[in-house]
Order: structure tokens, then C-alpha cells, then sequence
């Protein structure tokens, strides 16, 4: 028995002192850039809200993706509109209309950021807002949420989605990691895709650690602008009402318990919490 507990006391000190060593040793640089993915005219903004909580009202939208780097390594989070937008004027008559003024290469190389060394695009979902230029990094690893990955692969694809850009992931061109809980994307707690379904059955947001600022919440599409995120708004779109406030009450009990800086990735007062691009959050 003594020989026993020796041995199980040795393996519980050598569990304690590894960890405080990986505390100790240096973790990599982070550094957050928000870019420019396009802006959205919601023309009709009850498509926002199942209890018809906007009637008669309209609003511009931003389309907002991220770069985040981790030492030597990129994420990309989401890829905003299609670059086929870029130049579109505005349709006013239409319910939803979109455009695009920079394409997210064209921001890179702004950052001298060769797209080839992207090593993750990760997608809080599949909707062509979010996944619009996915298409134009091949040699990334996709890292989407297990149910809308489910979505993209199942023929017909459901819920509106759209796996025309996935082709190159569908096909297995490149490596798909499906995100079944919440994922560490660089294995140090730095970045979190964080699981929040309810807007799609895979939907996810994104916890991003600075030194600096501290903790950033990227919401995804769990809100698409601050009345709405406020007052819990649920959009006609959405694919489960109870996952969306769920996912909703989770979000906001974690942004309060970590007193994190909160993104509404549509929201333009929002992503202008972030230094303006080509400037990093650090």
C-alpha cells in the first residue's frame, strides 16, 4: 500500500510541476487585426427578429472577419462576403443587399501576410457572409463546427447552405477539422473557438486572449447588432430558438466572468472597438 501511494504521489507532484513549468515558459505572441469583409444593408430588419421587434426599420451592417497570430502561425476568422461583390453598389429595394470594397488578399498583402500562411480559417458558420472568399485559401486547415459540416456534406444540403466554396475541403483536398465541443486552437488556451449553436446547427464564436487588452469575445452570427444581442433577438432564420438562447445566456455569463471585450461582428460600433486596421490588438 505505501509502495502504492509512493507511486501515485510521485505521478501527482510530476503532474504539478510540469504544469507549472508550461505556466512559466514563454508563450507566443497574439495579435488580433479585424478587416474589412464587406457591409450589409438589412433593408428590412424584422428578418432579425421572430417576435417582429423592428417593423419599418433598416440598418447598415458591417461583414467583419479577423486575422489572429499566434507566434508564427494564422488563424483566419471567417472570410466575409464573396470578392465577386466587390464594387457592388447597395440595393435599397431589396429586403437584404451587400458589397465589398477590399477583399481580405488584398488586406493581407496591405500586412505583407502571404495567404499561403494562413494555417487555420475557422468559421463561426456556413452562411455566404461568413464563408464568401473560404474558397481563396486551399492550403488552410478548415476548422468548422461538426453539425454544419454535417450540413455542407449531406446532399441536398439543407438550411440554405451553400457548399459550392467547400468544394475543395468536400472533395479532400484539404484537412477538415469539425469542432464537436469547444475547440483550443493552438493548444495553450490562447484561442477558443467557443461552441454557440442555435443560428446554425454548428454555429461558433471565438475567445481570443491578448496580453494587452485581455480577453476579446468574437460573437459569430449569436447577435447581428447590439439592440439585438441586448434584448436576446432571435432571427427568422435561425435554425433552433432554445440553442440560440442558450447559447446566448452562455456567451454573455462568459464575457461578464472574464470581463472581455464584446465583438457583435455585424455591428460597425463594435468591430470600431478594435484599433483600426492596419493596426493590431495585442
Amino acid at each position: 500500500m505505501a509502495k502504492t501511494l509512493t507511486a501515485a504521489t510521485g505521478a501527482a507532484l510530476a503532474l504539478v510541476f510540469s504544469t507549472h513549468a508550461l505556466a512559466q515558459a514563454p508563450q507566443p505572441e497574439v495579435q488580433l487585426w479585424r478587416l474589412d469583409c464587406g457591409t450589409v444593408a438589412a433593408n428590412d430588419l424584422n428578418a432579425f427578429s421572430d417576435t417582429k421587434a423592428y417593423t419599418g426599420q433598416s440598418k447598415r451592417l458591417t461583414s467583419s472577419c479577423y486575422l489572429i497570430r499566434h507566434g508564427s502561425d494564422y488563424l483566419l476568422w471567417d472570410t466575409g462576403l464573396p470578392s465577386a461583390m466587390k464594387g457592388k453598389p447597395l440595393d435599397d429595394s431589396q429586403a437584404m443587399d451587400a458589397t465589398v470594397t477590399l477583399t481580405i488578399k488584398e488586406q493581407l498583402a496591405q500586412l505583407k501576410v502571404d495567404p499561403a500562411r494562413i494555417k487555420y480559417v475557422g468559421l463561426s458558420h456556413y452562411h455566404f457572409d461568413h464563408s464568401g472568399q473560404v474558397a481563396d485559401f486551399p492550403s488552410a486547415t478548415l476548422i468548422v463546427g461538426k453539425g454544419d459540416w454535417t450540413v455542407l456534406t449531406t446532399d441536398p444540403a439543407s438550411y440554405g447552405a451553400n457548399p459550392a466554396p467547400f468544394a475543395h475541403w468536400i472533395s479532400g483536398g484539404g484537412k477538415v477539422e469539425q469542432a464537436t465541443t469547444d475547440k483550443d486552437v493552438f493548444g495553450d488556451g490562447s484561442v477558443t473557438m467557443l461552441r454557440l449553436p442555435g443560428h446554425t446547427p454548428g454555429h461558433s464564436g471565438l475567445l481570443v486572449r491578448l496580453k494587452e487588452r485581455g480577453p476579446v469575445l468574437l460573437t459569430g452570427d449569436l447577435a447581428h447588432f447590439s439592440e439585438n444581442y441586448a434584448s436576446n433577438g432571435v432571427p427568422t432564420f435561425n435554425v433552433d430558438r432554445a440553442d440560440t438562447l442558450a447559447s446566448l445566456d452562455r456567451f454573455k455569463k462568459l464575457a461578464d466572468n472574464l470581463k472581455a471585450t464584446v465583438i457583435i461582428q455585424h455591428e460597425p460600433a463594435d468591430v470600431g472597438k478594435l484599433p483600426t486596421f492596419p493596426q493590431a490588438a495585442e
